[in-house]
């Protein structure tokens, strides 16, 4: 009866049930008087005391929330918003590079839906985050990894992060080696940069690399960017800052209206920039998410009436959240300038705990990973049965190695140095 999009079987692996059945132990244990829970997974600000202000964003837009003016590409308004969120970043994009969406997951949606026929293949990062894989099924296409590996680097080549002490030498680096195992039905590479979990930020010549392969295999590059204002060093970059360096820039009439910075000698892939409220102002409640896009001249009209057609379909963007949206963009630079304090002060004392060996170096996001050196499955259990503290393990993400373990750095800073501590203390045989 059911639809073989779906798993087979959609209860939870013993593993993550018995999990469960522990959470709820230690939170009960914890609510009579024991030991704090204290939940190092935690993604949403909202959950982690870091709530942006709605008011004056709802007071803003509030005329607005009852309008309803269909557009398969969004609001005007709220493109331009996004196209201003750019600008203030160095960003050189016009409204009709901009197709507004519900959230990044649909974003995904609407381009494997555009682009890909049942049976294709998505190449995704591993490790990774296994939401990509879950997205790529509901659309009947199958996913193959390339691959993200650990490497020493020479100190000196390492940029200290704003504040911070240098000295990490171990680092995530893209393995674009492995790119070239991709098979024959490839459609699409998706990119995560600043990459969940690792950190990994990609480099411009990794980027290079990953555009000279999009354009010999004539793939589409869809680059993940949720948490790219989210980077701890000057040093690092946003992947379309690499596309706006590296041609001649011109007004080019797109039509409609839209003269669009396109360079002449740009890259001859179509590449798709994700994002949204939920990491750049902290709301994911408000569902509303975006991608940007480049593509060669020739090719720009008919990829933008494919998207438009495909959203025209759904019209699933809310009034409201385009509404709030235009206002709460306005305060994005503020917010991060307050969730990276706390990324940063976290990512300190984790680093401070444990050598560089073990946790190595975080360009950015909003996740860091340790290594313990034992099953993590084993260890995820422990941490939660004797010291109350929830970590995600390792495997769930793919990693190729036993015993690594994905922290969130977005936890309140005294309750990260207290699990940290609890940590440490399993993992140095106590």
């Amino acid at each position: 009866m059911l639809s073989s999009r779906l798993p087979k079987d959609l209860s939870p692996s013993p593993f993550f049930a018995e999990l469960e059945r522990v959470k709820a132990c230690a939170k009960k244990d914890a609510a009579e008087g024991g030991l704090p829970f204290i939940d190092m997974t935690v993604s949403s600000p909202v959950r982690a005391g870091l709530p942006i202000d709605l008011n004056a964003a709802v007071d803003e837009g509030r005329e607005s929330f009852g309008c309803w003016n269909p557009d398969a590409a969004g609001w005007k308004s709220a493109r331009e918003a996004v196209v201003e969120y750019y600008r203030e970043r160095g960003g050189n994009f016009d409204a009709g590079q901009i197709i507004l969406t519900a959230s990044t997951s649909e974003a995904y949606s609407v381009l494997f839906k555009a682009f890909c026929d049942p049976g294709d293949i998505i190449l995704t990062p591993m490790p990774g985050y296994p939401l990509l894989d879950t997205l790529a099924q509901l659309e009947h296409l199958e996913c193959a990894p390339y691959f993200l590996s650990l490497k020493r680097e020479n100190k000196k080549k390492i940029p200290a992060c704003a504040g911070m002490t240098s000295g990490v030498d171990f680092r995530f680096i893209l393995d674009t080696d492995s790119l070239l195992a991709a098979p024959e039905r490839a459609k699409i590479l998706l990119l995560v940069s600043p990459h969940n979990p690792t950190g990994h930020c990609i480099s411009r010549t990794e980027w290079n690399e990953v555009v000279s392969f999009c354009e010999q295999h004539n793939l589409i590059l869809v680059v993940d960017e949720v948490f790219g204002d989210y980077v701890f060093s000057p040093e690092v970059r946003r992947s379309w800052e690499y596309l706006m360096g590296g041609g001649r820039e011109s007004l080019w009439d797109a039509g409609g209206g839209d003269f669009i910075n396109l360079p002449e000698d740009g890259p001859k892939c179509p590449i798709f920039w994700l994002n949204g409220l939920s990491k750049a102002v902290g709301s994911p409640q408000l569902k509303l998410g975006w991608m940007v896009f480049y593509a060669p001249r020739e090719r720009f009209e008919e990829i933008r009436a494919a998207l438009e057609f495909v959203e025209d379909a759904y019209l699933s963007v809310s009034a409201p959240a385009q509404a709030l949206g235009s206002a709460l963009l306005k305060q994005s630079a503020a917010y991060e300038s307050r969730v990276k304090e706390r990324l940063l002060q976290n990512w300190q004392t984790l680093r401070e705990a444990f050598p560089s060996k073990y946790c190595p170096e975080v360009l950015g996001g909003w996740y860091a990973v340790v290594r313990l050196g034992e099953d993590d499955e084993e260890l995820t259990l422990r941490l939660l049965k004797e010291k109350h503290v929830l970590v995600q393990p390792g495997f769930f993400f793919d990693f190729d190695e036993d015993g690594w373990v994905v922290i969130s750095l977005l936890q309140d800073p005294a309750q990260f140095k207290e699990a940290v501590e609890r940590i440490l203390y399993i993992t140095r045989g106590n």
